[in-house]
């Protein structure tokens, strides 16, 4: 998304109206006159509501060109892996990826939809948007218990023109079972040898302080509400909830905003050979590299009970690859590379088969 103004606060402006504008600015260039032609069908989706935003957006603009209708819930990665294991939808979505061998129990293909970050949010009087400076080490102590007011003197050192109040910290997390909290607690754990001992990795763990909110939306509502919280959602609900994000430091040592320039910096270094597209792009290196950036995966049937709702899906997918791009953009987050959904293209063709036979069929 090219950038026509300088400086953070600028930068800050254009990029929240771009996305609070979104809506009305779809378009009917988006509409082909292949609209009326195209055959309805509806598909059903359940899972991460990191990426919900950007779903909810391709849906409305690929439904005429399309005919799919696409109902989608964000109901929290866990309960999306649940569904398409217990088939109730046609497709499951988690911001944590599945091993090869959870893939294999349940015949399932994975491949990556977008591109996400994110963000730490806080609501501490007096202190503005993007102004704050944390480290992942603070983050981690924050969560821990460890450090309990704003005024703690670590903080105070980190952010000596800020003028931090004695004011009690209330850190907010996922009470779901969360691919959101799988990167964010994956982060911790590569910054904090503390965390990672005492807490570790998973999509639900038992954080040592603190106080749960379901999906990123009930946490973005939460920090918004409790002077003192801190939370971490995707950085689409960040700015459509006008809430006040911070620098992070990254691996190279720089404090970084959370702009989409330093986003696709992170992304970059994405390693897409790992089996089921699994890349990792948890504290990358790079001076400009945001260090909380992540896939948000698709997980789909190999053996559908409906080719048909099977084939929507894909098609859906197909759509976004070729004409989301701009729409995931404005709202920040990071296309995937055109070399990597041709790949799952591949995949689909010799993956999803219903009697034998290949469910793809390219246009």
């Amino acid at each position: 998304m090219a950038r026509t103004q300088t400086g953070p606060e600028r930068d800050t402006v254009n990029r929240r109206t771009l996305l609070l504008g979104t809506g009305a600015a779809i378009g009917a260039g988006l509409i082909s006159a292949r609209s009326a032609m195209a055959q309805a069908v509806t598909i059903t989706g359940a899972g991460a509501t990191f990426p919900n935003p950007v779903y909810q957006k391709w849906a409305e603009a690929a439904k005429g060109p399309t005919g799919i209708t696409l109902n989608y819930q964000s109901v929290g990665s866990g309960a999306g892996i649940n569904q398409i294991r217990n088939r109730t939808v046609d497709f499951g979505a988690s911001d944590a990826p599945l091993s090869v061998a959870q893939l294999n129990e349940h015949n399932l293909l994975q491949f990556p939809a977008v591109m996400g970050s994110l963000v730490a949010i806080v609501n501490i009087p007096g202190v503005e948007n993007e102004k704050m400076k944390l480290t992942g080490e603070l983050l981690a102590d924050i969560y821990l218990g460890k450090i309990r007011r704003w005024n703690d003197p670590k903080l105070v050192e980190m952010n000596r023109e800020l003028n931090l109040p004695n004011l009690a910290i209330a850190p907010v997390y996922r009470a779901d079972g969360s691919g959101t909290t799988f990167v964010w607690v994956s982060y911790l754990s590569a910054v904090s040898t503390e965390w990672k001992e005492k807490v570790g990795i998973g999509t639900s763990v038992r954080f040592p302080a603190g106080t749960g909110a379901r999906g990123n939306e009930g946490v973005a509502g939460t920090v918004k509400n409790i002077r003192g919280a801190i939370g971490y959602v995707e950085n689409a609900y960040a700015i459509t909830n006008r809430l006040v994000t911070t620098q992070i430091r990254n691996k190279a040592g720089n404090f970084v905003l959370p702009v989409q320039e330093n986003f696709i910096a992170a992304a970059e270094n994405a390693d897409w050979s790992t089996p089921g597209f699994a890349a990792s792009l948890i504290d990358q290196q790079g001076a400009k590299s945001w260090p909380i950036v992540s896939p948000t995966f698709i997980l789909l049937p190999k053996n559908p009970e409906s080719a048909e709702r099977s084939r929507a899906v894909m098609r859906f997918f197909d759509w976004a690859y070729k004409n989301g791009d701009r729409l995931a953009q404005e709202l920040e987050y990071i296309p995937i590379p055109t070399v990597v959904a041709d790949r799952i293209r591949t995949a689909w063709g010799t993956e999803i088969k219903v009697n034998g036979q290949p469910v793809w069929q390219p246009a």
